[in-house]
Protein backbone atom coordinates (compact mmCIF):
# COMPACT_ATOMS: atom_id res chain seq x y z
CA UNK A 1 0.00 0.00 0.00
CA UNK A 2 1.36 3.41 -0.96
CA UNK A 3 1.48 6.71 0.85
CA UNK A 4 -1.08 9.06 -0.70
CA UNK A 5 -2.02 12.69 -0.15
CA UNK A 6 -5.31 13.47 1.59
CA UNK A 7 -7.06 16.73 2.41
CA UNK A 8 -8.17 17.47 5.96
CA UNK A 9 -10.86 20.04 6.65
CA UNK A 10 -9.89 22.17 9.67
CA UNK A 11 -11.42 24.91 11.74
CA UNK A 12 -10.92 28.13 9.78
CA UNK A 13 -7.75 29.93 10.84
CA UNK A 14 -6.28 26.85 12.55
CA UNK A 15 -4.53 25.35 9.49
CA UNK A 16 -0.99 26.08 10.74
CA UNK A 17 -1.82 24.82 14.25
CA UNK A 18 -3.18 21.53 12.83
CA UNK A 19 -0.10 21.21 10.60
CA UNK A 20 2.29 21.77 13.53
CA UNK A 21 0.40 19.29 15.77
CA UNK A 22 0.54 16.69 12.96
CA UNK A 23 4.24 17.43 12.41
CA UNK A 24 4.92 16.87 16.14
CA UNK A 25 3.18 13.47 15.97
CA UNK A 26 5.21 12.56 12.86
CA UNK A 27 8.49 13.58 14.55
CA UNK A 28 7.56 11.65 17.73
CA UNK A 29 7.35 8.43 15.66
CA UNK A 30 10.62 6.56 16.36
CA UNK A 31 10.59 4.69 13.03
CA UNK A 32 12.81 5.81 10.12
CA UNK A 33 11.04 8.45 7.94
CA UNK A 34 10.40 6.04 5.04
CA UNK A 35 8.59 3.58 7.37
CA UNK A 36 6.33 6.13 9.08
CA UNK A 37 2.63 5.76 8.22
CA UNK A 38 2.21 9.56 8.25
CA UNK A 39 5.06 11.29 6.40
CA UNK A 40 4.26 15.01 6.19
CA UNK A 41 1.63 17.67 6.53
CA UNK A 42 1.49 21.01 4.77
CA UNK A 43 -0.64 24.08 4.23
CA UNK A 44 -0.42 25.09 0.54
CA UNK A 45 0.43 28.80 0.35
CA UNK A 46 1.06 31.27 -2.42
CA UNK A 47 3.44 34.22 -2.11
CA UNK A 48 2.06 37.61 -2.98
CA UNK A 49 2.70 41.31 -2.49
CA UNK A 50 0.36 43.77 -0.79
CA UNK A 51 0.64 47.48 -0.11
CA UNK A 52 0.45 48.39 3.59
CA UNK A 53 1.06 51.96 4.74
CA UNK A 54 2.47 52.84 1.31
CA UNK A 55 5.10 50.04 1.41
CA UNK A 56 5.24 46.76 -0.51
CA UNK A 57 5.00 43.85 1.90
CA UNK A 58 5.45 40.17 0.98
CA UNK A 59 2.51 38.09 2.20
CA UNK A 60 1.60 34.41 2.17
CA UNK A 61 -1.95 33.54 1.18
CA UNK A 62 -3.44 30.13 1.84
CA UNK A 63 -4.46 28.56 -1.46
CA UNK A 64 -7.19 26.53 0.30
CA UNK A 65 -8.20 28.25 3.55
CA UNK A 66 -9.57 25.71 6.02
CA UNK A 67 -7.60 22.74 4.64
CA UNK A 68 -4.34 20.94 5.41
CA UNK A 69 -2.77 18.29 3.16
CA UNK A 70 -1.24 15.18 4.66
CA UNK A 71 0.82 12.39 3.06
CA UNK A 72 0.03 9.06 4.74
CA UNK A 73 -0.97 5.42 4.52
CA UNK A 74 -4.73 5.16 4.99
CA UNK A 75 -5.67 2.78 7.78
CA UNK A 76 -7.67 2.86 11.03
CA UNK A 77 -4.64 3.96 13.10
CA UNK A 78 -3.64 6.90 10.88
CA UNK A 79 -7.28 7.95 10.49
CA UNK A 80 -7.66 7.94 14.29
CA UNK A 81 -4.42 9.94 14.76
CA UNK A 82 -5.52 12.61 12.26
CA UNK A 83 -9.11 12.84 13.55
CA UNK A 84 -7.94 13.12 17.18
CA UNK A 85 -5.97 16.32 16.47
CA UNK A 86 -7.54 19.48 17.84
CA UNK A 87 -8.92 21.66 15.03
CA UNK A 88 -9.56 18.80 12.59
CA UNK A 89 -13.17 18.67 11.38
CA UNK A 90 -12.92 15.68 9.03
CA UNK A 91 -10.99 14.01 6.25
CA UNK A 92 -12.27 15.07 2.83
CA UNK A 93 -13.91 12.24 0.93
CA UNK A 94 -17.12 10.45 0.04
CA UNK A 95 -19.37 9.66 3.02
CA UNK A 96 -17.04 8.03 5.59
CA UNK A 97 -14.26 7.14 3.16
CA UNK A 98 -11.42 9.68 2.78
CA UNK A 99 -10.49 10.12 -0.87
CA UNK A 100 -6.84 10.52 -1.86
CA UNK A 101 -5.91 13.48 -4.03
CA UNK A 102 -4.95 12.70 -7.63
CA UNK A 103 -1.22 12.80 -8.39
CA UNK A 104 -1.62 15.70 -10.85
CA UNK A 105 -3.46 17.75 -8.18
CA UNK A 106 -0.67 17.16 -5.68
CA UNK A 107 2.05 17.98 -8.23
CA UNK A 108 0.22 21.16 -9.18
CA UNK A 109 -0.16 22.19 -5.52
CA UNK A 110 3.44 21.39 -4.65
CA UNK A 111 4.57 23.00 -7.91
CA UNK A 112 2.52 26.13 -7.17
CA UNK A 113 4.07 26.41 -3.72
CA UNK A 114 7.63 26.04 -5.10
CA UNK A 115 7.05 28.19 -8.20
CA UNK A 116 5.47 31.04 -6.25
CA UNK A 117 8.35 31.20 -3.74
CA UNK A 118 10.69 32.04 -6.59
CA UNK A 119 8.86 35.16 -7.78
CA UNK A 120 6.01 36.74 -5.87
CA UNK A 121 3.65 38.45 -8.28
CA UNK A 122 2.39 41.95 -7.62
CA UNK A 123 -1.18 42.88 -8.33
CA UNK A 124 -1.14 46.36 -9.88
CA UNK A 125 -4.53 47.92 -9.11
CA UNK A 126 -4.78 50.07 -12.27
CA UNK A 127 -6.14 49.53 -15.79
CA UNK A 128 -5.18 51.07 -19.12
CA UNK A 129 -7.22 54.24 -19.71
CA UNK A 130 -7.85 54.85 -16.01
CA UNK A 131 -7.52 58.42 -14.69
CA UNK A 132 -4.91 58.66 -11.91
CA UNK A 133 -3.30 61.26 -9.67
CA UNK A 134 0.45 61.17 -9.00
CA UNK A 135 1.10 61.25 -5.25
CA UNK A 136 4.92 61.11 -5.08
CA UNK A 137 8.00 62.20 -7.00
CA UNK A 138 8.67 65.17 -9.29
CA UNK A 139 5.16 65.00 -10.83
CA UNK A 140 3.27 65.08 -7.49
CA UNK A 141 -0.31 66.39 -7.82
CA UNK A 142 -0.31 65.96 -11.64
CA UNK A 143 -3.25 64.07 -13.11
CA UNK A 144 -2.86 61.65 -15.98
CA UNK A 145 -4.14 58.60 -17.79
CA UNK A 146 -2.68 55.10 -17.58
CA UNK A 147 -1.16 54.16 -20.98
CA UNK A 148 0.56 50.89 -20.13
CA UNK A 149 1.15 48.56 -17.18
CA UNK A 150 4.60 46.94 -16.89
CA UNK A 151 3.65 44.26 -14.36
CA UNK A 152 7.04 42.50 -14.15
CA UNK A 153 8.69 45.78 -13.03
CA UNK A 154 5.77 47.04 -10.93
CA UNK A 155 5.68 50.17 -13.10
CA UNK A 156 2.88 52.09 -14.79
CA UNK A 157 3.33 54.37 -17.83
CA UNK A 158 1.15 57.46 -17.41
CA UNK A 159 0.40 60.23 -19.90
CA UNK A 160 0.48 63.66 -18.21
CA UNK A 161 0.00 67.11 -19.70
CA UNK A 162 3.27 69.14 -19.47
CA UNK A 163 3.14 72.65 -20.90
CA UNK A 164 -0.03 71.73 -22.78
CA UNK A 165 1.54 68.66 -24.45
CA UNK A 166 0.94 65.00 -23.53
CA UNK A 167 4.11 63.48 -22.06
CA UNK A 168 4.64 59.83 -21.10
CA UNK A 169 6.17 59.11 -17.67
CA UNK A 170 7.02 55.75 -16.12
CA UNK A 171 6.23 55.56 -12.40
CA UNK A 172 6.11 52.97 -9.67
CA UNK A 173 2.48 52.03 -9.09
CA UNK A 174 2.81 53.07 -5.43
CA UNK A 175 3.23 56.67 -6.61
CA UNK A 176 -0.28 56.71 -8.06
CA UNK A 177 -3.80 57.06 -6.73
CA UNK A 178 -6.79 56.07 -8.84
CA UNK A 179 -10.07 57.95 -9.21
Amino acid sequence: MDHRWYAIQTTSGHENKVRSLLTRKIEADARPPEERPIRQALVPVQEGVEVKNGKKVAVERKIYPGYVLVEMLMNQDTLHVVNSIQGVIKMVGHEKFPMPLRAEEVNRLLGVAEEQEAAPKEAIPFTVGQAVQITEGPFTDFNGTVEEIVADKGKVRVSVSLFGRPTSVELDYLQLKGY
